[in-house]
């Protein structure tokens, strides 16, 4: 009989909180599901909330290893479900020329020329806990890739033609994320538990920041968690999330910065480069900075 990996939804909280990851109720509620129906999850939200940290901390809250397969366009079965050692095939085809005797097409496509990769390889992982595939920003793969997906996220399976169907015993917590550039297929959406994960509140945003940039201020903390939320409702390319409020605060503490407002204005108006993305996006902070930081 399997153990489920959490006992409750609060569970979840406080074992991802013993790792500094602080996660809303229904963030632990999507995970607590997926991992005790073993149905694969899909977390949706703007880049930056935290889709990807979710994943990486729940292979550390479970101890259990974890295997990331970054998508991409043109991404292929080759790359990300298995692939065929063809330098060995090679081989066994000159040495059995070598010694004069004939090889089958069969004798070349065996697991010994097998080569793993990240899907099979948790299907075929055999350890104590089962793996966390950490399938990220699907979005940017293509149609075809998806439908490559099915099978796996169906039945946690892979089909090999040459070999046959491997089963996983236990299937893997299979977490993918998708930034919304395009639209994802009905038949992927079916096969998963589905979450939306927004910017967090104030509050939790201030709270995310003060573990993970121990060294600011309180007051440097509420002041740039404060704007940051403010700035996202600007006509900005890119709205600034939860990673880009870290690392422009990891930047002010390098420039010795304990204060949006006064004498450290100017320093934290240099930083803006670690919030926004994009020239106008600059631009449109700076505006928007110097008026909050005037007196």
């Amino acid at each position: 009989m399997t153990v489920p990996a959490f006992t409750d939804v609060g569970d979840v909280v406080h074992r991802f909180d013993g790792h500094d990851h602080l996660l809303d109720e229904g963030t632990a509620a999507a995970i607590f599901l997926a991992t005790t129906l073993g149905r694969p999850l899909l977390l949706e939200g703007e880049p930056g909330v935290g889709k990807t940290s979710a994943a990486k901390t729940l292979a550390k809250v479970l101890n259990s290893p974890l295997v990331r397969l970054q998508c991409y366009e043109g991404l292929t079965a080759a790359e990300a479900l298995y692939d065929w050692n063809y330098q060995r095939q090679l081989l066994a085809i000159r040495l059995a020329e070598a010694r004069g005797a004939g090889i089958a097409e069969a004798d070349l496509y065996t697991e010994d020329y097998l080569i793993d990769r990240p899907i099979l390889q948790c299907v075929r992982y055999r350890g104590d806990t089962p793996p966390v595939l950490l399938i990220d920003e699907i979005d940017r793969a293509d149609d075809e890739f998806e439908a490559l997906l099915l099978e796996f996220l169906g039945e946690a399976s892979v089909t090999v033609p040459e070999l046959g169907t491997f089963t996983a015993p236990r299937p893997p917590i299979a977490v993918l994320t998708s930034n919304r550039s395009r639209d994802l297929h009905d038949a992927l959406r079916r096969r998963c538990l589905y979450h939306w994960i927004d910017y967090p509140d104030p509050a939790r945003a201030a709270e995310i920041v003060r573990r993970t940039v121990p060294g600011a201020t309180t007051a440097l903390i509420g002041q740039t968690t404060q704007f940051v939320g403010a700035a996202r409702s600007l006509d900005l390319d890119k709205q600034p999330g939860v990673a880009e409020t870290i690392d422009w605060v990891a930047a002010l503490v390098a420039l010795r910065v304990t204060d949006l407002v006064g004498a450290h204005s100017r320093h934290a108006l240099a930083s803006l480069g670690a919030l926004a993305k994009t020239p106008d996006d600059r631009d449109v902070l700076a505006e928007a900075f110097a008026e909050y930081s005037s007196p």
